[in-house]
């Protein structure tokens, strides 16, 4: 019950701290992770909040963006994935190859 009262609230977090339509850090993917994907990843990608979020740094590009797309759509079930599913709800496909690209950087 807790999951289904919280996602409709982390996904009007998301989209405020978004700012739909900002369109300075629309395709940036570092601006991109510090409004949506900091706050448990961490800054540097690498340094979750809780140990049970993964360290994103790194990660294979064409992998996070598969796993972006999947958690967006639903099709990823488990985990976290239906908190994320509210956070990547206003990300766009462009947004999420910026936001891998990042990543996969780091």
């Amino acid at each position: 019950m807790l999951k289904k009262n919280f996602s409709p609230m982390i996904a009007g977090i998301a989209l405020l701290a978004l700012g739909a339509g900002s369109p300075a850090w629309a395709t940036d993917g570092a601006a991109l992770f510090k409004k949506s994907c900091l706050a448990c990843h961490g800054a540097d990608a690498n340094t979750p909040i809780q140990p049970i979020y993964p360290r994103l740094a790194g990660q294979n590009e064409e992998y996070l963006i598969n796993q972006l797309r999947d958690i967006k759509s639903g099709a990823r079930k488990g985990g976290m994935s239906m908190l994320m599913m509210g956070i990547m709800a206003p990300i766009t496909d462009e947004q999420i190859v910026a936001l891998a690209k990042w990543i996969t950087a780091q």
